[in-house]
């Protein structure tokens, strides 16, 4: 232990020795002063930071003291007399005088009359009664047309109606009568002047119905309609539809569903069919109910519905139940810029002898009628505004029928001139399911209350099942409008139309024809240019002329019919009242 302390006392002494020693030898050091020179950097944090409001614990000053002001207002004397406002001056157009009735009539080539009259008249504040009658013929002339191709549509219409602030009904009636002429006959038989003199080739077509509409406001019975028509034509064919629909809204908790009833009838017989005399009957009965609800969110709307349909076919004792989707949505992507919709829908369409007749005068008094179910239709699209002035509508479509009707030429048989419509002159009906693609491009500009312009154009893709083609059905379609308001006084316009390819079939029965019976037949596409000019001498006479068919063009519509060439017609129009 000792020991240990000893080597430490001697470790100590060692180091004071070595210090002195340091010490001294520094002494012989020169001195000197060095400034060392740096530039000043503030931070933050050497800030003084005052607050913006401070916080006293005083409770005087804590108190906020309330400060009125006080206005000691008296009056000054002015001798400054303002000037009486005066509004500026603007010319406004003289409103233009609206008529209740108005008369036309024109003339023109072909021995062509049109003429029109429509009177309406207000008995008292709650009635009105009006009529409408037209009338257009033509003397006929088509070249190279051996028979007679004149025809005539005339038409009268009367209506009274009845509307209070809750209730509204009308009644309305008319008559139709229609003359055509089968003179597409096959090249077969035109050089045949017996058989051309000994042929009448007139078909005529009568008209007569009478309807009502009932309509109610604010109560769930919306609407409600019936409609009796009775057609009948010269052949000793006659057919009766009876139509009757309901709107109602059916009240679930607080959901408001609204349904669309409907029964119709329809029955007609044909004096034989096609191949033989026996006498062709049809007819049937239907009841469609279709509840629909819908469903809004911001800028997204869903009618979500199905429709009901039963079918009672007299004549050949069938029962059916038809179940079809009705559904459709529309949303807005950028407000009434850019909307979207689509859906599927389908249905039960009644055909008819009077659809048929009105769609192609040169059908046979011989057809097979039944409806077209149409099992679902598909469709997408977009629709909207460019400007304030134009709109657009851009889709697309899938379409799914069973026993869609078709337009067909009837066959060619060797017979006499008692049916004149047998030499490739007439069309029959022939049914197949047909798939349908459709695509639809439609632009329309209202730029003012004088300038309107529509453009429009479908494309088709058919698929059919039986027949070798959807006959008489174009793969194309096209159409454009415009009506211009040049001045006070001269208005113009025009419409064009392009309809394309379509298939047909000529069947010929052996004995005329033995190697070649069946020919499939193409009708070339064909473009319809009309225009019309006009000059209103003052508020209640104008002026008018057309030219249709600008371009000449003797297309057929239907197999062996050409239609009327270039065409001009003058006439004039009468604007009046009754008081």
């Amino acid at each position: 232990m000792h020991k240990h302390k000893n080597i430490f006392v001697v470790f100590i002494w060692l180091l004071s020795v070595a210090a002195v020693s340091a010490q001294k030898k520094g002494d012989t050091l020169t001195t000197g002063v060095i400034d060392v020179v740096k530039p000043y950097t503030p931070t933050i944090s050497d800030a003084f930071k005052i607050k913006e409001v401070p916080v006293l614990d005083d409770e005087t000053t804590e108190t906020k003291k309330d400060i009125k002001y006080n206005i000691n207002s008296f009056p000054v004397a002015s001798t400054f007399t303002p000037a009486k406002g005066k509004a500026a001056l603007v010319e406004k157009k003289k409103p233009a005088k609206l008529y209740d009735n108005y008369a036309s009539l024109g003339l023109g080539t072909y021995n062509t009359i049109l003429g029109e009259v429509y009177l309406n008249h207000a008995l008292n504040r709650h009635e009105n009664i009006g009529g409408y009658v037209s009338h257009h013929s033509s003397g006929g002339g088509i070249d190279e047309v051996v028979l007679d191709d004149d025809f005539i549509n005339s038409k009268l219409e009367v209506n009274y109606a009845f509307k209070e602030r809750d209730l509204t009904w009308d009644i309305d009636g008319g008559f139709q009568f229609q003359h055509y002429n089968w003179y597409g006959i096959n090249d077969l038989f035109k050089d045949d002047s017996n058989l051309i003199n000994n042929l009448n080739v007139g078909h005529s077509f009568f008209d007569a119905h009478v309807g009502g509409e009932l309509t109610f406001e604010d109560t769930y019975i919306n609407s409600g309609s019936v409609f009796f028509r009775h057609f009948s034509d010269n052949q000793g064919s006659g057919e009766n539809r009876f139509i009757a629909k309901a709107r109602v809204d059916i009240p679930i908790n607080d959901l408001e569903i609204s349904t669309d009833f409907k029964a119709e009838y329809l029955g007609g017989s044909f004096d034989r069919n096609y191949l033989d005399n026996a006498e062709l009957k049809y007819g049937n009965f239907q009841i469609g109910v279709s509840p629909t609800f819908q469903l809004r969110q911001d800028d997204l709307t869903v009618n979500l519905g199905v429709s009901l349909y039963y079918l009672n076919d007299f004549e050949n004792s069938k029962n059916k139940f038809y179940i079809y989707p009705n559904i459709d949505a529309s949303y807005r992507l950028v407000h009434e810029v850019l909307i979207a919709y689509g859906g599927i829908k389908g249905g039960l369409f009644q055909n008819s002898y009077h659809g048929f007749a009105n769609e192609n005068q040169f059908v046979s008094p011989t057809l097979l009628i039944m409806p077209t179910d149409q099992v679902y239709n598909v469709f997408v699209g977009l629709k909207g505004k460019i400007s304030s002035t134009m709109s657009y509508n851009v889709s697309g479509s899938y379409m799914a029928d069973k026993d869609k009707a078709l337009f067909k030429s009837n066959i060619i048989k060797n017979v006499s001139a008692e049916r004149s419509y047998e030499f490739g002159n007439s069309y029959g009906i022939v049914y197949d399911d047909v798939d349908t693609f459709k695509f639809t491009g439609e632009l329309n500009a209202d730029v003012n209350r004088d300038f309107k312009l529509g453009v429009k154009g479908e494309y088709f893709i058919y698929s059919s099942n039986v027949e070798a083609e959807a006959w008489n059905l174009p793969n194309m379609k096209a159409s454009m409008f415009f009506d211009y308001q040049i001045d006070e006084h001269w208005f113009t316009g025009a419409s064009l139309f392009f309809v394309g390819e379509r298939k047909d079939q000529q069947s010929i029965e052996a004995t005329l024809m033995p190697d070649n019976a069946v020919q499939t037949v193409s009708l070339d596409s064909f473009f319809d240019a009309n225009a019309h000019v006009g000059y209103h001498i003052n508020e209640q006479f104008s002026f008018f002329a057309k030219v249709n068919n600008i371009a000449n063009q003797q297309y057929q519509k239907w197999t062996n019919y050409p239609v009327q060439g270039l065409q001009f017609m003058a006439g004039a129009i009468y604007k009046f009242d009754f008081r």
